[in-house]
């Protein structure tokens, strides 16, 4: 069973892979882009998307960076607090030895 689903891995790996290959070599075609103030930018078409791609998965990535951390450490909090929770209770629970006197 692990064979069949390395196999099925591999197997959509590559088919991702040869489809964004044709997709590259479909767009070669030279594209203009203009940026401000009259400033012109050619490229490949298929270089423009993957450059527009980066930006917006960074922009995204850095949108959501302040969220993850800030769940990152209640997790770490709340692990802290189970662990101590769990520490006490242990604590609670073990006999004491009777006191002599």
């Amino acid at each position: 069973m692990k064979q069949l689903t390395w196999l099925l891995k591999w197997t959509l790996r590559a088919a991702i892979f040869f489809a964004l290959l044709a997709f590259a070599l479909n767009n070669q075609l030279p594209v203009t882009v203009h940026i401000f103030f009259g400033l012109d930018w050619t490229a490949p078409l298929v270089l423009v998307l993957l450059i527009a791609f980066t930006l917006g998965l960074s922009a995204g990535v850095v949108a959501m960076l302040p969220r993850w951390l800030k769940q990152r450490r209640r997790a770490r909090l709340a692990r802290q607090q189970t662990a101590a929770a769990a520490h006490s209770e242990l604590a609670l629970s073990t006999p004491q030895p009777p006191h002599e006197s």
